[in-house]
């Protein structure tokens, strides 16, 4: 997999959080965006909020490459705010413009650094520096849009240092901004937003840290992540360092249309609330932000086997059973020397606290609707509580409550 390939995850890791259902600017989520790789300014008072200045990830390369080279990719967010302007320039929330609304809103600028770096060469040290600025959006005679962002200051640096056969790649990013801020909002503004890593070795190829071989396992073990967790992208030669915690060749879905930036969230669950949005709350979502707008203009188009695809599927196409020459799984259980089946009626005394409300049911009464089986040969056993006055609608639509057999005690005689 090359870097481009590999840019849909990255992608997907940088705007993380960027929108937060219900896409709002008026909702009370996004009132506390940016949640994921945030640098911050190093000297903040208490009332700004202000992240760690720094993160740093460390990786291994076998030491017989040290004529390769890595390419890093620092890819991170710039604040951008964008104020809206009256036809007298005075800020406002909101304005009409036509047909549409136009909002006061934070936006972000996408900002992509390389830097090369021969791995004979035990330290590198680059200087990063994005300006500040403000561009000016004219809404003919109604106002003005005037979108301002402030500079940044980082520092990226890299060693490469002999451990066991490897060698171990360090690299560290550090916002550098040399004033102390004092609020939440001026951190925010001066902090690196979604920072991760993007590493291609070339003539190299990296050890996974997730699972490394046996050979390598010490020296993975004293590779210490700081906010950055290294992961294999697809192949050996390219590496995501990233701010939340991902397996080795992470892949977006082929099932899932587009991006939602929603802290992980499950594509289904929000394309399906998203449609149970009004069509003011709709209106007002489009004109938070571009990508709000692209969500919801997506979901509201969604055919009908678009949407079946984001319910599930099995990636792997064999059956898990097969009724030709698997046994199904048993229809009761012996408890104590009892027989417990089908409306068999047992006392519940769970012991395993598989769940937080399991010690409301301790000693309470249950009929067993089912004794059934998983894939990994356990059993399991369906009830319900005797004296619930929604038992019979629980056993109507099917939502049982499930107890490993040693959790119960049968009510009849053996």
């Amino acid at each position: 997999m090359t870097v481009e390939a590999a840019r849909a995850v990255a992608d997907a890791v940088l705007y993380e959080g960027y929108l937060l259902y219900p896409y709002r600017a008026s909702a009370a989520k996004n009132r506390s965006r940016w949640q994921f790789g945030v640098l911050g300014p190093p000297v903040a008072a208490s009332p700004a909020f202000a992240e760690d200045a720094r993160m740093a990830m460390r990786c291994l390369l076998p030491s017989a490459v040290r004529a390769g080279s890595v390419t890093i990719h620092l890819r991170f967010l710039q604040l951008q705010t964008r104020q809206v302007l009256d036809a007298d320039c005075r800020p406002v929330s909101s304005l009409r413009v036509g047909d549409e609304t136009v909002l006061t809103w934070d936006e972000a600028v996408e900002h992509e650094l390389a830097f090369g770096v021969p791995l004979a060469t035990d330290k590198s040290d680059f200087p990063v520096f994005v300006p500040g600025g403000a561009d000016e959006e004219p809404l003919g005679d109604e106002g003005l849009i005037v979108r301002r962002r402030w500079p940044l200051t980082a520092r990226v640096r890299v060693t490469v240092s002999p451990d066991d056969d490897f060698l171990r790649l360090t690299v560290a990013v550090r916002n550098e901004h040399p004033d102390a801020v004092t609020g939440k909002d001026e951190a925010i503004r001066h902090s690196l937003l979604g920072a991760h890593l993007l590493l291609e070795a070339h003539g190299a190829t990296f050890v996974s840290m997730q699972d490394p071989p046996a050979f390598a396992a010490d020296a993975a073990g004293r590779c210490r992540q700081e906010r950055c967790w290294p992961v294999l992208a697809g192949s050996d030669t390219v590496l995501i360092g990233a701010p939340i915690i991902l397996y080795d060749h992470p892949a977006v879905a082929t099932q899932s249309p587009g991006a939602l930036f929603d802290a992980t969230e499950i594509d289904e669950i929000l394309t399906l609330r998203v449609m149970t949005m009004t069509d003011e709350e709709k209106a007002e979502a489009r004109a938070t932000d571009p990508r709000a707008r692209a969500i919801v203009d997506r979901c509201d188009t969604l055919s009908p086997g678009e949407l079946q695809q984001l319910h599930g599927t099995r990636l792997d196409d064999s059956p898990w059973w097969d009724p030709a020459t698997d046994e199904p799984g048993p229809d009761s259980v012996l408890i104590n020397g009892v027989r417990v089946g089908k409306d068999s009626m047992v006392r519940v005394r769970p012991n395993r606290r598989a769940d937080a409300q399991d010690l409301f049911f301790a000693g309470r009464p249950a009929r067993v609707t089912a004794v059934v089986s998983d894939v990994d040969g356990g059993t399991h056993v369906a009830v319900v509580l005797v004296d619930d006055p929604a038992a019979d609608l629980h056993d109507w639509y099917g939502r049982y409550l499930y107890f490993a057999p040693d959790e119960l005690e049968p009510l009849e005689e053996a």
